[in-house]
């Protein structure tokens, strides 16, 4: 780890979004167990959100492998992956807008508790904004639901591509006009920031040991050579001089 990660040459920093910056299992968890209970509707809300996540990753790398199809987006990718979990699941008597409540769960995330004051501190000095596999109408709910003082929001609706494809991180460059060295990607994924740093940019790795909740194996703690290795977001502004 670096000691420092040379503040006065960055300018932005850009943020995973699910697990970095909001607490999305325990937000979902929460949000379902409540709104199903009003619905009288029962589910193992656990276990399907545990389940949608890992659909996750499989239904980008879907778009990828069919790109003639055009891209989808994640509001979208989730509404088609929810659709089929809660057969699997067998929840039963639900509505069209009960299938949109659940998908725009996404929306209401809620942050993890440092996040808020970390990034009201580093917006001070710093362009702050999300790199996020999530589109931009989805990005935008979720901070004004959650207060998330971002400067512009950058999803993967507006490259056309999920991470970790090149053209999102040197495509947040690029609408910035910085090189990727003066951009640092905030992750607490170490292939996010991986990616990210072999086309140039800076790095700065949270842990969120609770992410996955019990299920958490991963990214417990930094695995590379990060510019900045911090407890939360306070740390990072602490490093970087907010």
């Amino acid at each position: 780890m670096a000691e420092s990660a040379a503040p006065t040459a960055v300018k932005a920093l850009i943020f995973d979004i699910f697990g970095t910056v909001v607490d999305w299992r325990s937000s979902l968890i929460e949000d379902f167990t409540t709104w199903s209970a009003t619905r009288g509707v029962e589910g193992d809300w656990a276990g399907l959100v545990d389940a949608w996540r890992q659909a996750y990753v499989p239904s980008m790398d879907a778009v990828r492998r069919n790109p003639a199809r055009g891209f989808i987006i994640l509001d979208d990718l989730h509404r088609r992956s929810v659709e089929k979990l809660v057969a699997e699941f067998g929840i039963e008597g639900l509505t069209d807008d009960d299938l949109r409540y659940m998908t725009e769960g996404w929306h209401r995330l809620k942050p993890w508790p440092d996040v808020v004051a970390g990034l009201t501190r580093l917006k001070t000095n710093y362009i702050i904004s999300p790199l996020s596999n999530g589109n931009v109408g989805l990005l935008t709910r979720m901070a004004k639901n959650a207060g998330l003082p971002w400067d512009l929001i950058l999803g993967g609706d507006v490259f056309g591509h999920y991470k970790p494809d090149p053209e999102t991180y040197l495509g947040a460059a690029r609408l910035l006009n910085l090189p990727p060295e003066q951009v640092m990607m905030v992750a607490a994924h170490n292939n996010d920031l991986g990616a990210a740093q072999k086309l140039g940019l800076k790095t700065a790795f949270v842990p969120r040991v609770a992410e996955y909740g019990p299920l958490q194996k991963h990214d417990l703690e930094a695995t590379g050579d990060w510019d900045i290795v911090a407890a939360d977001f306070g740390g990072i502004a602490d490093r970087l001089g907010c």
